[in-house]
């Protein structure tokens, strides 16, 4: 069974830099049926997985820095910031409030976050 703070951290780190493929790493850490919302935009399954190219094409160095995380049955709830370095030399820091349901089996099977992203 999947646990949340490996989605938090470690999912991002396997999706930017490891060479399995994209699909294999998000059905490990989310439900078929996954829904994520994400600052007034929806992602499926397959927009998760169409994302991957260009993080993995674009993200240098990555690190997550985990504030707050809340879990209670099948919900769970973090804040945290991801600073990125991507391409160019460019710093983007990324703060996020992500508030989650799980599936049974642990994975995520919906996200609905809200974040901030400042450019240094």
């Amino acid at each position: 069974m999947p646990d949340f703070h490996a989605f938090l951290t470690r999912m991002p780190y396997e999706l930017a830099f490891s060479q399995e493929d994209a699909a294999t790493i998000l059905d490990r850490y989310y439900s078929p049926e996954i829904e994520y919302h994400n600052d007034g935009i929806t992602l499926d399954r397959q927009r998760l997985i169409d994302h991957a190219g260009p993080v993995r094409k674009n993200v240098r160095e990555l690190n997550i820095e985990i504030h707050d995380t809340l879990l209670d049955g099948d919900r769970a709830a973090a804040r945290y910031t991801m600073t990125v370095l991507v391409r160019k030399d460019k710093t983007v820091r990324i703060e996020v409030c992500l508030f989650a349901r799980l599936a049974p089996d642990g994975r995520v099977r919906r996200v609905d976050s809200i974040t901030r992203t400042v450019t240094q």
